[in-house]
């Protein structure tokens, strides 16, 4: 058996590539839209892609198999309890395919989302005991899918809840306790609040140490899986219903456009958004003033799908090389309005010095100072409600940076205002965001609230 695990560290996505040696025969298990990967690693295996199998309709990002299906003409599955716009085979709970020596059995897991399918892998089809199982969203290393996002349209996370507890000790822990644990997703995850690290475990571990199995009952264990979930980004109610469509395919090799100072002013002025793509200290160095900061070198799709309508063009700013990058990257979510990139971004900045503006960064400790000598700061801590358990700055507006373009309102614009997050990178897209919507005085704190506690308890 040829088993290849793919992990997408920006979206914590999980994929799969599955063959049988002897055949040649393969499968796909939850593609990222880019399928470029999938495609080379299998006919550099020998192998001949037929299937592009998805667990559930994702939320949390456009997943690759109308890309992948037309590369290679493999068919698309789904449980046969999905409905789709395109073409696709629906696979009925307990039933097999081989694919040689290698056989899949599918066990539809409903409670995530209606529709969640996992997929039990058996290196020979007469093994007793499974090589592993293929999750999905049903079951985490260290947690279990979100009953609550509103992907699941009709249903309520009640009745989800008690659809995913069912799975879970009907369908999953059934299995032996050896069995080892394939998910979908891993730590940073919105589809859950408590993911692991690690990429893979075993049923037996799973059943040892995940909170959510150590339930003793199931009214428990709905209270605890529906409790303290953090905010969906904005984009994962337009993913999910994008990934039942036919839509657009992606071409991950085509670089954006290239544009002038010119056309990007153009642009912006006709309702394109400006997102800087490069590290928040390199922004704060000097941005054009209609810029968002979103870095690359983080969660760039999540968050740019937080703050971002799905709806408007994109113009990028990064530096030379990223283009392309930049584009694949916001596909990955469906946002593929990406009109161009500003050309040569620093020569421009050079020569357009009136439309560039700084960023203030205060260390925490210039913080508070600034909090001694002023004393009509706003301050707004861009975590989410379960890193705010352990302490907030006081005085803090509490306003998770996904929910910060509908939340403005609750702020005053006209005072100075300082934004944090954890350790910077959310609190530098926010901060670009209030200064966008016309704040005058916004900074934010280098490390964020860890920064700013050290410097509490040193005092």
């Amino acid at each position: 058996m040829k088993f290849n695990q793919y992990y997408l560290e920006c979206l914590s996505h999980a994929s799969y590539l599955i063959g049988d040696q002897t055949t040649g025969r393969a499968i796909v298990v939850d593609p990222q839209r880019d399928v470029g990967e999938y495609v080379a690693d299998a006919a550099e295996a020998g192998l001949k892609i037929e299937l592009v199998i998805e667990t559930h309709f994702h939320a949390d990002f456009l997943s690759g198999h109308l890309e992948l299906a037309q590369a290679t003409g493999a068919k698309i599955v789904y449980s046969s309890v999905a409905e789709t716009e395109f073409e696709s085979l629906g696979v009925a709970d307990g039933e097999r395919y081989s694919l040689g020596d290698v056989t899949l059995e599918f066990r539809h897991t409903p409670g995530h989302t209606p529709e969640s399918l996992s997929i039990v892998i058996f290196e020979h089809a007469d093994d007793k005991v499974p090589y592993g199982v293929l999750t999905g969203d049903t079951l985490f290393i260290g947690d279990v899918g979100r009953p609550d996002l509103l992907s699941s349209i009709g249903f309520t996370r009640e009745e989800l809840a008690n659809q995913l507890y069912d799975s879970l000790h009907n369908k999953l822990m059934t299995l032996p306790d050896s069995t080892k644990v394939y998910p979908a997703h891993g730590a940073g995850s919105s589809c859950g609040k408590n993911l692991s690290t690690d990429l893979w475990s075993t049923i037996g571990d799973q059943k040892a140490c995940n909170y959510a199995l150590l339930a003793p009952d199931k009214p428990t264990f709905m209270d605890l899986v529906t409790e303290g979930q953090p905010p969906a980004p904005g984009y994962f109610i337009y993913d999910a219903i994008l990934n039942r469509k036919d839509r657009d395919l992606l071409d991950e090799t085509a670089l954006p456009t290239s544009m002038t100072y010119g056309q990007v002013i153009e642009a912006i002025d006709a309702g394109a958004m400006l997102i800087d793509g490069r590290d928040p200290e390199e922004f704060a160095h000097g941005h054009l003033r209609a810029a968002l900061n979103v870095g690359l070198s983080g969660r760039y799709a999540e968050f740019a799908g937080s703050i971002l309508p799905h709806d408007v063009d994109i113009v990028l700013v990064v530096d030379p090389g990223y283009e392309l990058e930049g584009k694949n990257r916001l596909a990955r979510i469906g946002f593929d309005r990406v009109i161009g990139y500003l050309d040569d971004p620093y020569k421009v900045m050079f020569l357009h010095r009136d439309d560039v503006q700084v960023g203030s960064r205060l260390t925490a400790q210039a913080f508070n100072e600034r909090l001694a000598e002023i004393d009509d700061i706003q301050i707004v801590d861009v975590r989410n409600p379960g890193e705010t358990g352990d302490g907030i700055i006081a005085g803090a507006v509490t306003i998770p940076v996904g929910q910060l373009p509908a939340r403005i309102d609750e702020l005053d614009l006209t005072r100075p205002t300082v934004v944090y997050c954890a350790g910077g990178y959310r609190s530098s897209v926010a901060a670009s965001l209030l200064r966008q919507r016309g704040f005058a005085d916004v900074s934010d704190v280098l490390g964020g609230y860890g920064a700013w506690i050290l410097t509490v308890q040193s005092a």
